[in-house]
């Protein structure tokens, strides 16, 4: 069943099509909302507030085919929120992300260990963009989502998304390069 007859359903008395919908789309607000803090203790709260949210507005949406667009605009705003009511510019603080040593067992070709390490680099990486390029890279290149999309849900035209997208991703090379680490790190089996 699509998401817009979910909606039309929950809409009509069905409080069980909201639970199919939490179903479907709580593990990608934890991600996106994971990938914006870099802690799964934020990304819990997120995930929780966004469907509380979509609960209780979901009568004014507008368009029920763009349920998606709609959730992750909560998610991106309640992230912002957060962020400005801790008055901090990062979610987390870079000493909370250190890789763990690599015992003896374990070998640079051991793929755990050098994806785990491999993704608390990027979250390093990503946690030193500026909100506006960090939102946009996690949403087109661990989301999935169209620059269409983007812009819909950041309410933003779609060149300056293309544009935050860009000087994100270079950002996250010269970061990279700076601590001397090359694609290999993240090709792994």
């Amino acid at each position: 069943m699509e998401d817009a007859q979910l909606v039309q359903d929950f809409r009509g008395g069905n409080h069980q099509a909201f639970n199919t919908l939490v179903t479907r789309w709580q593990d990608r607000i934890h991600h996106f909302a994971y990938r914006f803090f870099a802690s799964s203790d934020d990304a819990a709260e997120i995930t929780q507030k966004t469907f509380i949210k979509a609960y209780q507005k979901l009568d004014t949406l507008d368009d029920v085919n763009k349920f998606g667009s709609w959730l992750y605009t909560i998610a991106n705003n309640l992230c912002l929120d957060e962020l400005k009511r801790a008055g901090r510019k990062r979610a987390t603080s870079y000493e909370a992300l250190k890789v763990a040593p690599q015992t003896e067992t374990a070998t640079p070709a051991d793929g755990t260990v050098l994806r785990n390490e491999g993704l608390v680099l990027l979250h390093k990486a990503l946690l030193q963009l500026p909100v506006d390029q960090r939102v946009v890279v996690i949403m087109k290149e661990y989301e999935g989502l169209t620059f269409r999309e983007i812009a819909e849900i950041l309410n933003e035209p779609e060149n300056t998304v293309k544009s935050r997208l860009y000087y994100g991703l270079s950002a996250l090379k010269k970061t990279f390069d700076s601590w001397n680490i090359n694609k290999e790190v993240f090709d792994y089996e």
